[in-house]
């Protein structure tokens, strides 16, 4: 093979790449009427990412604030669009009030914690089993001066207490190693139920990215679950269940058996759509139990201004 074939294949994978940021960009609803202007503060984060060492302190939404690196895609999602997952997030600051106490399962380095403790304002629990990412999550907590108020946990969640093998290296998609899965680069994380940990809590909301390890943290999650505080649970579903012979469909099942409906949500005219089903449209379902309550709240949230829009 020419020697240079690797090297084309790699140009081409950055250009994908790049395409598909481009993509997010000009495509993202907090983006519309200023593509052009977007385009420019993507190319300006291009730059000046590259010349800055280390991370960059990027002020975000109620005084909030969060470091982020080139390439983190954790992050720079919100410094090009301002809400990266941007119906869920917008829910989350529309639904959530002070006095709640938000579950973060699989924080990464922090977005949806910080939307809920820096910008809301309500006591949190975030859960993230990699170390150098979870470094990465307690950097951001203590920027916005949310020890006393954010309990962060170096931990993964699962059905029982017990060590597991987690992926490292690949940014927001690690996860637990799969059988037959290679984990030469992988670390050992203690895993604990929910249940276990929450003991005294009654959460309000509970966002669960695992990347297809749902189903174990909601079989150590059945308390929590069945708590009347808990009115809303965003859970990624996007498939990845399957490396370990999970079902989504038995997932639907039981949040079905717990009072819990799914909904997509319109932001901008703050309307909930009843989906009977997974979202097919986002990688997030968004499930919400004791509807009148929570539509009750969405009214009544004090509007948000990101960008151009006043949500």
């Amino acid at each position: 093979m020419p020697p240079n074939i690797g090297k084309v294949g790699l140009k081409k994978d950055i250009d994908v790449g790049i395409l598909n940021v481009v993509k997010f960009v000009t495509g993202h609803p907090l983006n519309k009427h200023r593509e052009v202007r977007a385009l420019f503060e993507f190319a300006k984060w291009q730059i000046g990412s590259r010349l800055v060492p280390g991370a960059v302190v990027f002020d975000w939404i109620n005084g909030s604030r969060f470091l982020v690196r080139r390439g983190e895609t954790g992050l720079t999602g919100n410094v090009y669009a301002g809400l990266h997952e941007f119906a869920d997030m917008a829910f989350l600051l529309h639904f959530l009030r002070k006095e709640d106490v938000f579950i973060d399962v699989g924080a990464n380095v922090g977005s949806y914690t910080i939307l809920a403790s820096a910008a809301v304002g309500c006591n949190a629990y975030a859960f993230e089993p990699i170390p150098a990412t979870f470094q990465r999550l307690t950097a951001n907590l203590r920027l916005n001066n949310l020890d006393d108020r954010v309990n962060a946990l170096n931990v993964g969640i699962g059905s029982s207490v017990c060590e597991m093998a987690f992926t490292v290296g690949l940014d927001t998609v690690n996860h637990v190693v799969s059988i037959g899965e290679d984990s030469t680069n992988s670390v050992l994380v203690k895993v604990a139920p929910l249940d276990q940990v929450l003991i005294g809590e009654s959460p309000t909301m509970i966002k669960i990215d695992v990347e297809g390890y749902e189903t174990p943290a909601l079989e150590g999650a059945t308390h929590t679950l069945r708590s009347p505080s808990l009115k809303v649970v965003i859970m990624e579903l996007n498939g990845s269940g399957s490396r370990y012979g999970y079902d989504e469909a038995k997932i639907l099942e039981l949040m079905l058996d717990l009072g819990f409906e799914s909904f997509s949500y319109d932001p901008f005219r703050r309307i909930l759509t009843n989906l009977k089903g997974k979202n097919l449209s986002s990688g997030n379902t968004l499930f919400l139990r004791d509807h009148q309550f929570v539509c009750d709240r969405l009214d009544s949230a004090p509007k948000i201004v990101i960008h151009d829009w006043s949500l």
